[in-house]
């Protein structure tokens, strides 16, 4: 340590100078950092002060003796750091005021120096000493910011975590909780929104999303076993979003009012549902909105089973592929109500097929086929039927439930 090879007794000779030395350096922080200039009360004049003054007495200290930092003195460095970060501020000021105050700090010894006839070599060690001395408790204060700032983070983090979990709870949380919560997870609160759930990761792979590189404005909770995203744009900021999915499925639920974010995410994973049982067409983005028939339609299962079997009864005595035709050929019928030539040519089949094919629906379903609440319940429970099953008339998704 270099102030540890100057001569002792250095320290207690330029200890009357350490009042006006602390008074010249702070006037001088002050005049060249527009942030310092403000009086000298409260806070910041203690923070200010005390830093000063600890530098300096940490130097008279060790003049002549040296010996390992003390590490209440190192903390004050280390708080300075974090007290910038925490008023907003980059380190550029506080590594401003500390080159600032090494200047000043070698003007003075310099001068006393020269009027104590002290020889160069001793100066040129104190130079040394001061400059090395700047550089030892700006690392210091990086420690302090940087520590701060990944406690921040840490802190942002959680919050926009559990700002997610109040968004979807149901009932929702109160719009009060919800603007505290944001302001300090640093999310602007919007007023629409829409849930995105990601297809989790295979069975024992390791879950490498993450929400580093998402767009601010854009909450993630990938911890759960079905991860999801909050997004108020998602049609602008799906296409960010896809980037950091690394190719997995996801389904974007309808954009809501921010008190129904929780509707949002449960049509979103219907959706994720039916795409994973193939009932919706895969792709690397499903979206609700195009969809709304089918997502309505098998909204509940057990209902449209319960519709299926007792509307389609008159189908339970034909064959698997007999049933396949006979309902592939009346839902034409219902949803064109064409003639034998248009539906013909609808499912690629001779108009004669068709029209045996409709005798056939008219033995099975008679009256059914000119009541218009009767036509309806058909119509239902046949697209349901081409969702469900196969024309093998296996059910799609079964081990799904």
């Amino acid at each position: 340590m270099l102030w540890a090879s100057l001569p002792r007794d250095l320290g207690s000779r330029f200890r009357p100078m350490v009042g006006q030395l602390t008074q010249d350096m702070i006037r001088e922080i002050q005049r060249a950092v527009p942030a310092y200039a403000q009086p000298l009360e409260g806070h910041f004049g203690a923070i200010m002060v005390a830093g000063v003054e600890q530098a300096i007495m940490r130097i008279m200290d060790t003049i002549g003796v040296g010996g390992s930092p003390d590490e209440n003195w190192a903390n004050v460095f280390r708080q300075l750091g974090r007290v910038e970060f925490s008023e907003g501020r980059s380190l550029d000021s506080l590594q401003t005021a500390y080159r600032v105050g090494g200047r000043v700090a070698w003007r003075h010894v310099a001068a006393w120096g020269q009027a104590q006839k002290l020889p160069t070599a001793t100066l040129t060690i104190a130079a040394e000493a001061i400059f090395a001395y700047v550089d030892e408790i700006s690392k210091l204060s990086i420690e302090g910011y940087t520590a701060a700032q990944a406690q921040s983070a840490g802190m942002i983090e959680r919050c926009r975590r559990r700002l997610v979990e109040l968004l979807l709870s149901d009932p929702p949380a109160s719009p009060t909780s919800i603007t505290k919560l944001a302001a300090t997870a640093r999310w602007r609160v919007p007023e629409t929104v829409a849930v995105v759930v990601v297809e989790p990761a295979p069975d024992g792979e390791h879950d490498d999303l993450s929400t580093a590189g998402l767009p601010e404005e854009v909450l993630a909770d990938f911890d759960g076993d079905l991860p999801c995203l909050v997004l108020p744009d998602p049609q602008r900021q799906m296409r960010t979003v896809r980037e950091h999915l690394g190719g997995r499925r996801a389904c974007v639920g309808p954009v809501v009012g921010l008190r129904d974010a929780a509707t949002s995410l449960r049509w979103a994973r219907r959706a994720m549902n039916l795409v994973r049982r193939d009932i919706i067409g895969d792709g690397p983005v499903t979206w609700c909105r195009d969809h709304l028939s089918t997502l309505w339609l098998l909204a509940d299962e057990f209902l449209v089973r319960e519709l299926l079997n007792r509307t389609l009864a008159p189908l339970a005595d034909l064959t698997v592929k007999q049933r396949a035709r006979t309902a592939e050929t009346l839902l034409a019928w219902l949803e064109s109500r064409g003639s034998a030539p248009e539906i013909a040519e609808r499912l690629r089949i001779h108009p004669q097929t068709v029209r045996y094919r409709m005798r056939q629906v008219e033995k099975l379903f008679g009256d059914q086929l000119t009541d218009p609440d009767s036509r309806l319940d058909l119509e239902i429970a046949l697209r349901a039927h081409r969702l469900l099953w196969t024309s093998e008339g296996d059910e799609k998704g079964r081990a799904a439930g």
